[in-house]
């Protein structure tokens, strides 16, 4: 035990019960854990490690003797409460796009910079965006060795990235057209179908997600592109280090409810095979080689759900371009695209505070 108290800001969201989830399977080496929600989840007890812990409601009182806090809560929340709790000597971890891209903060995966956890000059370290991180602990352990000069990715990110509406609307259309299994057959069938039965009225897109992808996850900025594929493109150069790192990503969004899947097409400095990537892999405590097509063994969403670990497939050497790899890399969004992300990096500042 470390005896640093912890802090889980928005202990009671959709990301924050994942997180209770990994504190509760992983050794406690916490003086207290204070769990801190808003105003109207104050008082609700939840058990963390065998006991009961009462929730607190967001306060600057409630940072009072704490460590290190963890926000797992919407970007205006973090604007206003990460740098009070920083404030008050707290390292704050924020989960949110608040801080990722202001140049004061560090962004850290722990397989990749751990080093760059030191350096915080406002108190303050992000956590990746969740499609970005499901392949930074591949990408980080390949660059190291062979250069990351290039990278194309197109991802397919589960409906749970949109929070606890998108799985809602996903159930409800899906329900709706079992209901109705000609509906996809004819030309909006599915969409007509859905809106008779009014499952569009709240829908967090625009169009129908069951029997269905959508080629634009996130909002539209400037030059077309969308802000996850910004995410994607921005966070890389500054995860890895690589200013100029040439980067092109299409987002979609698909009809699964957990996990994002990403087809990596990666183009390195020094010459670099297949065989040499998935030995490389292989190595890495945090990923898992699935990779033997012949038998149908490749990462899925549906097997990764709830599990640690990234899984990579489908290695293979891109012969058209040179010293280019594709791979298709799969992670639980919930758990390392956000929350596990978040508590490996408390760990990393617990043992350099120790």
């Amino acid at each position: 035990m470390t005896g640093l108290n912890l802090a889980l800001v928005g202990a009671t969201g959709a990301v924050g019960t994942v997180m209770i989830d990994i504190i509760n399977a992983r050794e406690n080496i916490w003086g207290e854990i204070r769990l801190i929600a808003s105003a109207r989840s104050a008082g609700k007890e939840i058990m963390v490690h065998g006991k009961p812990h009462k929730v607190v409601a967001l306060s600057e009182e409630a940072f009072e003797g704490i460590d290190i806090a963890m926000f797992d809560v919407p970007d205006e929340v973090s604007e206003v409460w990460a740098p009070i709790a920083a404030s008050k000597g707290v390292v704050a971890i924020d989960n949110s796009a608040a801080f990722r891209m202001n140049p004061s903060v560090p962004l850290v995966v722990p397989e990749v910079n751990p080093e760059m956890a030191r350096s915080r000059p406002l108190g303050i370290i992000a956590n990746p965006n969740c499609t970005t991180l499901t392949m930074m602990a591949a990408l980080g352990a390949l660059h190291r060795k062979w250069t990351l000069t290039e990278l194309v990715v197109s991802s397919y990110q589960a409906v749970s990235g949109a929070g606890a509406v998108g799985i809602d609307q996903l159930s409800k259309e899906t329900k709706l057209l079992a209901e109705n299994p000609e509906a996809g057959l004819t030309t909006s069938g599915v969409r007509e179908h859905l809106e008779a039965a009014g499952a569009m009225d709240s829908s967090p897109w625009a169009h129908p997600i069951a029997l269905n992808v959508i080629p634009a996850a996130g909002s539209f900025k400037d030059g077309g592109h969308t802000s996850e594929e910004l995410k994607v493109r921005n966070e890389s150069r500054k995860i890895l280090g690589i200013s100029d790192l040439k980067v092109s990503a299409t987002c979609v969004r698909v009809p699964v409810q957990v996990s994002h899947s990403l087809a990596v097409h990666a183009t390195f400095k020094e010459k670099i095979t297949d065989i040499q990537v998935r030995r490389e892999l292989e190595e890495q405590p945090t990923i898992i080689v699935l990779d033997d097509p012949a038998n149908n063994v490749y990462p899925t969403p549906e097997q990764v759900a709830g599990q640690d670990p990234t899984f990579v497939g489908r290695i293979r050497q891109a012969e058209d371009f040179e010293n280019t790899i594709d791979l298709f890399v799969v992670g639980d969004n919930l758990k390392k695209g956000a929350a596990l992300n978040t508590y490996e990096i408390a760990e990393l500042i617990a043992e350099e505070l120790a």
